[in-house]
């Protein structure tokens, strides 16, 4: 089988050949991607591509206000309406400082990020909103919907070809409240204001909606992941939360995804053994990244016996395990994830994070060789 047959037999619940193997957000077909050019990758990358099965990530350029000023992407995203932003940056030992001023309609709101020469992320430490007045100013940046470019399309179709999926990551109402502001100002607002914070998901999600509808049109991309859901988890949430602040906006987004013929994979991180059967009833094929004790509170193999036959897992792989872990703990670890999940097919065996330094050390280097090594080699099917 090719790796895209792999894959997409995994997401309709049946067996492949093998167990697929992904390497999350080390993507070995995107040429633009920073661990292809990364020469510290190099080795890494070489053995993803020949013995791996792609889930590449791609997102298409638009002309939403943040990638029209900064670049640095946040709840600015949602609007392609032109903003008047000041933007000063500071070099700070090996980070750079970005502070920014927006001017809204209802007045000015500041934010700070920081980039770390050596890491491939960018660091919020002061969000837009710090009070539901702030979340209104916000609000007050006129809606204008984006419009999506798809003239890469070609390139990346041509580059994954057969060797896996296409997939882009959208958030949903939740996931766009959580930008706005610090996590732990967001559950205040909803525990205290919740009237006004479900009003809020309501406003964000109508032009998500829209936005999500345009980015449809490409038709370049298999798989759709929506990220945001696990804020509404345990310890942050209860599960009436998450049925009234997820549920029915991914169940709408969900839909729409299908109506387009593309599949959805929903990213939750943490404890969420008690919403298992809400994720499930989301529609969605898939779920990620499936964290074990202590990350998470519930087993792969309880979520596989509980929403196995309704979803597609993927991950289970402990990070740690990959940088610090012995030959031995890597295949103990891969074969646990393919005793609880492997079988009946609908799984994806795939590590719960990627690396993101510069440069990637040499243990790192071999130990996700020998966890691709291993996975081949315990993740067949028999005939």
């Amino acid at each position: 089988m090719t790796g895209r047959e792999r894959l997409l037999a995994a997401l309709r619940g049946a067996c492949p050949d093998r167990v697929p193997i992904s390497t999350y957000e080390l993507v070995g077909f995107n040429s633009r991607a920073f661990e292809n050019l990364d020469p510290s990758y190099a080795r890494l990358m070489q053995a993803v591509r020949a013995l791996t099965d792609c889930v590449c990530m791609w997102e298409p350029h638009s002309n939403a206000a943040a990638a029209k000023t900064d670049h640095l992407g946040d709840f600015l995203e949602t609007t392609s309406h032109a903003v008047e932003m000041e933007t000063v940056s500071s070099q700070q030992g090996n980070r750079t400082v970005v502070h920014r001023t927006l001017h809204t309609p209802q007045g000015g709101l500041t934010s700070v990020c920081e980039v770390f020469a050596n890491l491939q992320t960018v660091w919020k430490t002061e969000h837009w909103c710090k009070s539901i007045e702030d979340v209104e100013r916000l609000l007050s940046v006129p809606y204008e919907p984006v419009d999506y470019d798809f003239s890469d399309a070609a390139r990346i179709r041509s580059e994954v070809g057969q060797h896996g999926i296409i997939m882009s990551t959208v958030f949903d109402p939740l996931g766009w409240a959580v930008d706005m502001m610090r996590l732990e100002d967001v559950l205040l607002w909803a525990y205290t204001e919740p009237a006004h914070f479900q009003r809020t998901l309501g406003r964000i999600h109508e032009r998500s909606l829209e936005n999500l509808r345009r980015r449809l049109r490409s038709g370049v991309v298999d798989l759709y992941r929506i990220a945001g859901p696990e804020v509404a988890t345990p310890p942050y949430m209860h599960r009436e939360a998450f049925e009234r602040y997820v549920l029915p906006y991914v169940k709408d987004m969900v839909a729409l995804i299908h109506d387009h013929n593309c599949l959805v994979r929903i990213h939750c991180h943490g404890r969420i053994g008690s919403v298992l059967d809400l994720l499930a009833a989301t529609g969605a094929e898939a779920l990620d990244p499936c964290e074990g004790p202590p990350d998470g509170d519930v087993p792969l193999g309880d979520v596989k016996a509980q929403i196995g036959d309704r979803m597609c897992l993927f991950g289970n792989l402990q990070p740690k395990v990959l940088e610090r872990g012995s030959r031995a703990e890597i295949r103990q670890a891969v074969q646990q994830c393919m005793d609880a999940a492997k079988a009946g097919g609908g799984y994806v065996i795939m590590p719960t994070a990627a690396p993101i330094e510069t440069p990637l050390p040499e243990k790192i280097t071999d130990n996700y060789l020998w966890y691709i090594e291993s996975a081949r080699a315990l993740g067949e099917y028999a005939p």
